[in-house]
């Protein structure tokens, strides 16, 4: 049986089923075990069922078992645990409120603290799920009841709620780095200036925005002393010392990435019962909270463990290899295809569903072009990070609009979000045009 066909079909398939809504976990792993069946099954030319299961069953636990103990997946519980932790200990709601202080004179000034706030929080939690549910509750209402313009305050938030997915540390880049066994340290210091590129990308939106429409946001009418200043700056120690530790410590090579979050979750802790912000069911909660998060990513890891094995078994990568090398694409054609690949998907199926369904076509053909795997790995995070507030199915703009509630609808906040992804676009290009801006910081590290 040819096995380039079963590989194309089972990506149809699971395409297929993800359009029906079935989990990415079940499709992948249902998709992945019935096509190694049928491939080991016809090997020879004729059927052998009873040596296809063995085969079969041999792939699926070896592949899975291999991933669940693998060293560098641990960080993912850890970071996952630093955010729920911080959260609930106020460590990463005070880089918003510091933030909010010192912007609120300017025009527009709360809408940038949110994005800000979102920066921070990213630089801590790693999920822009998370981020853009957490400052969403926080952030929209408050400039909804200043007399925010509704797209304003909801938008600035979503496109905010992105920077999770580039700001170390990352869920994403972690996947990306344990699928592509590439180093997650330096995939962790590549995503920090194109991070914070986009982030002042977002502030300057914010910026014209209210330049071009005054009334869009309310002019601050209190007083902020300089005093104000100063304590809310340092209110927000816990939260820098946090993101310090993780990135100068990765850079400095006093540790690795998993070492990091170790050392981050013990000083939330700390930190949280030192000031009394944190308590012994606060604590609980976060690591139930933890375990059902962890316990979903795993999931969809191994089984993506499974049908990345079967992919490999089909044969279908190098084929595509042969394909697109035969067909005589430039690098700029390649990676324009790879984009609207990505950009398409982003529409419809979420980050982490995209990234295990599609690494096993893309790296073997973006080596063969011989792209860093670090610098495509930012491009990669980038391309999830436009998905998320991509219509029709952004998940960050309905991740608010479930925040606001019926307050402001979905569409109201595509309708802002608009801006907001034409500089994400912008950033993109910046981010393929010169690798230099990812690979600056990982290229310079001891």
């Amino acid at each position: 049986m040819d096995g380039t066909l079963v590989g194309l079909i089972a990506f149809s398939s699971v395409i297929g089923l993800l359009a029906v809504r079935v989990p990415i976990a079940f499709a992948l792993v249902g998709v992945a075990t019935v096509g190694s069946f049928v491939m080991f099954a016809f090997r020879t030319g004729t059927f052998m069922g009873e040596r296809a299961i063995r085969a079969t069953s041999s792939l699926v636990f070896s592949n899975s078992f291999d991933l669940i103990h693998s060293y560098d997946l641990s960080m993912i519980p850890l970071f996952i645990a630093l955010g729920h932790i911080a959260y609930r200990a106020d460590i990463t709601t005070r880089i918003y409120y510091a933030a909010k202080v010192w912007l609120v004179g300017i025009p527009g000034g709360v809408a940038m603290a949110s994005v800000v706030g979102c920066g921070g929080f990213s630089a801590i939690t790693g999920s822009s799920i998370a981020c853009a549910s957490t400052m969403g509750r926080i952030c929209s209402p408050e400039m909804l009841r200043m007399g925010y313009d509704k797209r304003l305050a909801t938008a600035s938030v979503a496109a905010g709620g992105t920077l999770g997915s580039l700001i170390p540390p990352s869920v994403l880049f972690i996947i990306y780095g344990i699928f592509t066994e590439t180093s997650i340290s330096k995939l962790f210091l590549a995503g920090v200036l194109p991070g914070i590129l986009s982030l002042f990308g977002f502030l300057l939106v914010i910026y014209l925005w209210v330049r071009h429409d005054p009334a869009a946001a309310p002019p601050f009418d209190g007083h902020i002393t300089r005093a104000d200043r100063l304590q809310a700056a340092i209110k927000a120690w816990p939260a820098i010392t946090l993101f310090v530790i993780i990135v100068g410590g990765i850079y400095g090579g006093f540790f690795t990435a998993t070492e990091a979050a170790a050392i981050c979750v013990s000083a939330a802790v700390f930190i949280g019962f030192a000031q009394r912000k944190l308590d012994i069911k606060g604590l609980l909660d976060s690591l139930r909270e933890t375990c059902i998060q962890t316990s979903s990513i795993f999931l969809i890891a191994a089984a993506a463990k499974i049908f990345v094995a079967f992919i490999a078994l089909t044969g279908v990568a190098p084929a595509i290899v042969e394909f697109v090398t035969a067909a005589d694409l430039s690098s700029f054609y390649l990676l324009l295809a790879i984009s609207i690949i990505y950009l398409i998907l982003g529409m419809f199926l979420d980050p982490i569903g995209i990234m295990v369904l599609t690494l096993p076509l893309m790296i073997p053909l973006v080596e063969t072009y011989g792209f860093d795997l670090i610098w495509f790995g930012v491009v990669i995070i980038k391309l999830l990070e436009i998905g998320l507030i991509t219509p029709p199915v952004g998940l960050n703009v309905f991740v608010i609009a479930n925040v606001v509630g019926k307050e402001v609808s979905s569409e109201t906040i595509f309708a802002g979000i608009l801006r907001f992804l034409a500089i994400d676009v912008i950033v993109l290009i910046l981010i393929i045009a010169f690798p230099l801006i990812s690979l600056l910081i990982p290229g310079s590290m001891s």
